[in-house]
């Protein structure tokens, strides 16, 4: 069982979607603040809620949710929300995916979510010691033009950005879609990432890696099932972003005691342990840590691990890795000392 080490372990968070960490407390306060009605009567009405069956029927939610989201200092207040609550579960570098396209259908322009979002983040570190960085992502299930004009109005902001990714429904709509916008994303000079082998098969893992030259999958739970594929991202150190508790709620592993997580570091995959949408699936950073560790047996020196892999993943110059590396086998010395 987890000995405290879920929380005192610094680690660094790849996978979370800052849409996904509104919680119900804030969103009814920004709702009251913006005059925009809820179909919920209440914060407990709205937790209640929270009972997904798949990935589409989280997302009807999450997208009702982010309704509220309409000025700079909304955004800012959400960013800074977020890392309140992660710098107290140990993260102490956070790479945050953001939707600007959720937005931008509701009338909120880019520059509206980016100004907002970006002074808070460029602020992270001192006011929380937490290093940070913003990665766009385009939702799957829109159009490949929209997808573009999207990127087109990231390009003024492209020193605020250090990588693209691609989210939301992944079933019937791969990666290959979205080829083009990503080698113009790369052109810019961003990393890309994607969401594949969640609900969508191993191929999309596949697609994201030869078609959109990802240096991450996020998700990736499903690779497992290609052996060929497991090879490949054990033999070029292709970090998995994978998210425990998210796999739960949105029923791609029946209970965490089934999650794969243990045969992914068996075969030497680089996984990290994530949150995902922690507001909507029960437990930010350091609780997904304290999860796995309770569900699944882990010792201390595989959370170690898990942390170790989240640095190496990252996309952090290499003396800052390296910094914070040290600073976790400190940590872990201590705790076992």
């Amino acid at each position: 069982m987890s000995d405290g080490s879920a929380y005192a372990l610094p680690k660094a968070e790849l996978h979370v979607h800052i849409e996904g960490t509104f919680e119900p407390e804030l969103i009814f306060a920004l709702a009251e603040r913006n005059r925009v009605a809820l179909p919920y009567q209440s914060v407990d009405a709205l937790r209640a809620a929270y009972q997904f069956t798949d990935l589409q029927s989280f997302l009807n939610l999450y997208y009702a949710g982010m309704a509220v989201l309409r000025t700079p200092e909304d955004f800012a207040e959400l960013a800074d929300a977020y890392f309140r609550r992660a710098g107290a579960q140990g993260v102490v570098h956070a790479e945050i995916f953001f939707d600007p396209q959720a937005h931008a259908a509701r009338g909120v322009a880019f520059e509206t979510v980016i100004e907002g979002l970006w002074s808070v983040v460029r602020a992270s570190e001192a006011r929380y010691g937490i290093s940070s960085r913003l990665i766009m992502c385009f939702l799957r299930d829109r159009s490949v033009a929209e997808a573009m004009a999207t990127l087109e109005d990231a390009l003024p902001y492209g020193d605020r950005i250090v990588a693209v990714g691609l989210d939301s429904t992944e079933s019937g709509y791969p990666p290959s879609l979205f080829r083009d916008v990503f080698d113009r994303a790369r052109a810019q000079g961003w990393k890309t990432v994607a969401h594949a082998g969640e609900e969508g098969p191993p191929s999309y893992v596949w697609e994201a890696l030869d078609l959109l030259r990802v240096s991450r999958i996020d998700h990736g739970v499903r690779s497992l099932e290609d052996p060929r594929l497991v090879e490949r991202l054990r033999d070029e150190r292709i970090p998995l972003t994978v998210c425990p508790l998210s796999n739960v709620k949105l029923r791609v592993v029946r209970t965490l005691a089934d999650h794969p997580l243990p045969a992914m570091l068996e075969r030497g995959l680089l996984a990290t342990v994530n949150s995902d949408d922690p507001a909507y699936f029960g437990g930010y950073a350091g609780d997904n840590y304290a999860a796995v560790a309770d569900a699944l047996g882990l010792r201390t020196s595989t959370l170690v691990e898990l942390a170790d892999n989240s640095f190496e993943a990252s996309f952090l110059e290499p003396a800052a890795r390296a910094a914070y590396r040290v600073r976790l086998e400190s940590a872990a010395a201590a705790l076992s000392g």
